[in-house]
């Protein structure tokens, strides 16, 4: 791969194009204050005839609550591109369909490496019934989960077109105040991509809901550990679908190479897994447009197999279509068959991949893809081989490499081969972009992240992940060295993520889309049933290996925990201690000690209030930058936040200050990466344009006003709610509006105005100055201890392994690539 197609993820987008118009005068939106969160910032437009210059004027003066200029920036951009993808047409929903072959459907696609070798080792074939009952359970597991289940009800639970357990925490996020990081702002709704509907009042039901999950803080805690719970289990398949896939395909050499034991086996799935593991650094870009062909050709050959071994051998099995051969299968049995159902399992593993890959595809084509190629191709082999079986129940171990024709071993080796490594590279892939998106929602240590692709943004790659994932897999082959064994451990952890899902689709179902109370309990109760069942038949393996997912998902689970529960502590303890206005007032403009010439960019994760590390600086440092911009790197609820909206400014502290806020807004699935000169241009133009945008409303206000001393005022009951949007707005106004503003203000006046305006020219002047000067990049080191009279759960959790996580994952300035000669640090300790 070229050195230049590599991306290392910083903190802030390359791309900045748009800058919303900010606030002017210290009595409308500057006054030096800062405000929460919590109120709308606008009224809707009444619809009034008479729009008289009087009214206007004092709609525009009078405010009687001050709306935050960032609030009123979002309100400009929001809508003004729309994100709905377009329809494609059957023959680009088709082409689409194909390649999720080669993406979604590798996982499940390998099952039939291994399935009923599992379900037979635990009960021996000694009729037809134990045929028949398998491939029965067999069939309708899969058309009970991924087809019901997963095709026609979850697929449509996408948070705009993403899918997977933190889209549907991010989905519920939205819609409730669940996210225990109290960051939110009314701009985030002003996002064209947040696509937010409130439950109707109507609806009491939503909306007691919304309340308990709003107001009860035990709710909000059990939630997020489910969704970590789901996320856990996830990476903990991208442990065991190697091993698993890798191992069962190269055991086909055990019947057919001579003396290519268990130690053989081992070996040669290590090589396999090593060289997997060792090519992901190049990232799947080069080597993508294989796997769809690959699949598609895998696919083949098991439906082409299957009808071979139908006709050849049994083809009344298709009597396994009447579910009550499950019965007899369960009366013959009792126990044996209990176990078997674990086995079972297996033929649905990778399911929750139709849902986690959602975001690559379209719900259509994967509806296509699994409905026309998979479903039928999956119950043609599984078919296939229960005949095959019905005439030779001793081949049970190695059942598919025999239902093989003989002449066709070899080939079918190497497609089972590729695609064994496909469905492993599409679980890792997966795993990477689970500890990303954990990493975007504060619920896991900073990593590095290199993007592979400048192309394609869910390609990335996690070396400490990927070196994790590969020792791990290497010890599970060793230990384990059967694939009956990983089995017992690979159950537990896909109907562990199935069971998340359940919990909250339902959740979605009640809160969002508001479902009949019978229908959307229905869910749960058909699907979660089945689901726990299965969850019992795999709990009853773990001695025999089930405790491995177990205990990989609660190491995952304890450390996202510690990182989120740390991080709050830390955000609100910054919050509390940031630094009021008041005293900011007090230093004046010079901030107590001597500005110089140059930029200041500090980071912190405030979106209001001026953060206590500043004072550190002013304390530490003998001077300070003329200009200081707070910047805050933020995460919305949203996969993608639009270029155009991705970044809110406003003036801190009255004109003289010289001090903005910068908010850069990021969805979960953004990437974010960056040249630091490049971002210092882009930062230095926006906030030319914004103070631009400052002016020409100061001079459209000032035109107004001149203008309006002339005017005959209307009495004051004609219109009385007052204007609480910027002036300068697009969109259809009214139409006396329209005609108010050509008359009143001409665009030559207004240019005039602005061309003229010295506090500009002077601000303008000093920006250049400052930006001639350099920049600087100030970072906190922040920390948090438990206090002394704090619980010993507590100190052990916050001094001792959130300290451990912090001094050992990526530092700030490496996370966001900033130049190190250009940085300045300070260190705070917050006590918790």
């Amino acid at each position: 791969m070229d050195e230049e197609d590599r991306i290392e993820e910083a903190s802030s987008n390359t791309s900045l194009r748009r800058v919303g118009t900010g606030s002017s005068s210290d009595r409308r939106w500057v006054d030096g204050s800062e405000v929460g969160s919590e109120t709308l910032p606008f009224p809707e437009f009444k619809d009034v005839a008479d729009y008289s210059f009087g009214n206007l004027r004092r709609r525009l003066m009078k405010k009687p609550k001050r709306a935050d200029s960032l609030d009123v920036e979002a309100m400009e951009i929001a809508g003004a591109h729309g994100h709905d993808l377009k329809e494609l047409s059957l023959l680009g929903t088709i082409g689409i369909a194909f390649q999720t072959l080669g993406v979604v459907y590798g996982d499940m696609g390998t099952s039939p490496l291994y399935v009923f070798s599992d379900v037979f080792s635990k009960v021996p074939i000694r009729s037809e019934v134990d045929v028949l009952g398998a491939l029965s359970l067999v069939i309708y597991t899969i058309a009970v989960i991924p087809l019901a289940k997963y095709v026609f009800v979850v697929l449509k639970a996408n948070d705009n077109g993403e899918g997977g357990t933190f889209a549907l925490y991010s989905l519920i996020c939205r819609y409730a105040k669940v996210n225990k990081l109290p960051n939110q702002q009314p701009a985030d709704e002003q996002i064209s991509s947040f696509r937010l509907k409130l439950p109707t009042p109507e609806l009491e039901r939503a909306l007691g809901i919304k309340e308990a999950l709003e107001t009860k803080g035990y709710l909000k805690t059990l939630l997020l550990l489910l969704v970590l719970m789901g996320t856990s289990m996830i990476i903990g398949d991208g442990i065991l679908t190697p091993a698993m896939s890798v191992m069962s395909a190269m055991s086909g050499l055990q019947g057919q190479v001579e003396g290519f034991g268990t130690n053989a086996l081992v070996l040669s799935s290590i090589v396999i897994l090593v060289a997997l593991f060792s090519i992901q650094r190049f990232g799947t870009g080069k080597v993508g447009f294989l796997f769809a062909p690959v699949l598609a050709l895998w696919f083949f050959s098991l439906g082409s197999i299957g009808i071979y071994n139908l006709l050849k051998y049994d083809i009344t099995v298709i009597r396994a279509l009447n579910p009550y051969y499950i019965v007899l299968f369960f009366n013959k049995n009792s126990k044996h068959a209990w176990s078997a159902l674990g086995g079972c399992v297996l033929c649905i593993t990778g399911a929750e991949a139709m849902f986690a890959d959602l975001g690559h595809f379209s719900v259509r084509s994967i509806q296509m893809a699994f409905t026309c190629v998979v479903f039928p191709c999956l119950l043609l082999a599984y078919m296939g081989q229960a005949a095959y079986l019905t005439k030779h129940p001793d081949a049970s171990a190695r059942i598919f490499y025999d239902s093989v024709p003989g002449s066709l071993f070899w080939p079918v080796f190497v497609i089972a081969t590729l695609a064994a490594m496909i469905a492993s590279q599409a679980m890792i892939s997966a795993t990477f972009s689970c500890v990303k998106q954990a990493m975007a929602l504060g619920c896991f240590p900073r990593l590095k992240i290199i993007h592979t692709s400048r192309k394609r943004m869910g390609q990335i790659y996690i070396p400490v992940i990927n070196w994790f994932l590969m020792i791990m897999c290497i010890l599970v082959v060793s230990i384990f060295r059967s694939t009956t064994h990983i089995a017992n451990a690979y159950g537990i952890a896909e109907v562990g993520v199935m069971m998340v899902s359940t919990v909250l689709v339902t959740l979605v179902m009640l809160l969002i889309w508001q479902t009949n109370l019978f229908l959307a309990l229905c869910f749960p109760l058909v699907f979660g049933s089945v689901e726990t069942i299965y969850l019992l038949a795999v709990l009853t393996k773990i001695l025999e290996g089930g405790w491995v997912p177990l205990v990989f998902a609660t190491f995952f689970l304890t450390i996202m925990y510690i990182w989120n529960y740390g991080s709050v502590l830390k955000y609100q303890s910054e919050v509390r201690e940031r630094i009021s206005m008041d005293f900011m007032r007090e230093l004046g403009s010079t901030l107590g000690t001597i500005r110089i010439p140059g930029i200041g960019l500090l980071y912190n994760e405030l979106v209001q209030g001026i953060p206590s590390i500043f004072g550190q600086f002013l304390l530490t440092l003998p001077a300070i930058h003329s200009t200081i911009v707070f910047v805050c790197i933020k995460y919305v609820p949203v996969p993608v936040v639009p270029q155009e909206e991705r970044f809110l400014f406003r003036r801190v502290c009255p004109k003289d200050y010289h001090m903005f806020r910068c908010i850069a807004r990021y969805g979960y699935k953004d990437v974010r990466k960056e040249d630091s000169r490049v971002f210092e241009q882009l930062l230095i133009e926006s906030l030319e344009k914004f103070l631009r945008c400052e002016a020409l409303e100061d001079a459209l206000e000032s035109t107004i006003n001149d203008f309006d001393q002339d005017r005959v005022s209307v009495a004051s009951d004609t219109y009385t709610d007052d204007l609480m949007a910027p002036l300068i707005r697009r969109g259809k106004r009214p139409e006396g509006e329209q005609e108010l503003d050509s008359d009143v203000l001409p665009s030559s006046n207004v240019g005039a105005s602005m061309e003229e305006d010295p506090a500009l020219e002077y601000e303008l002047a000093a920006l250049r100055e400052a930006t001639d000067s350099g920049i600087t990049y100030l970072l906190a080191h922040g920390g948090v201890r438990a206090k002394k009279n704090s619980i010993f759960v507590k100190k052990l959790v916050i001094n001792y392994l959130y300290a451990f996580l912090r001094s050992n994952c990526r530092a700030g300035a490496a996370n966001l690539t900033v130049p190190h000669m250009n940085i300045l640090q300070a260190g705070m300790t917050y006590m918790v």
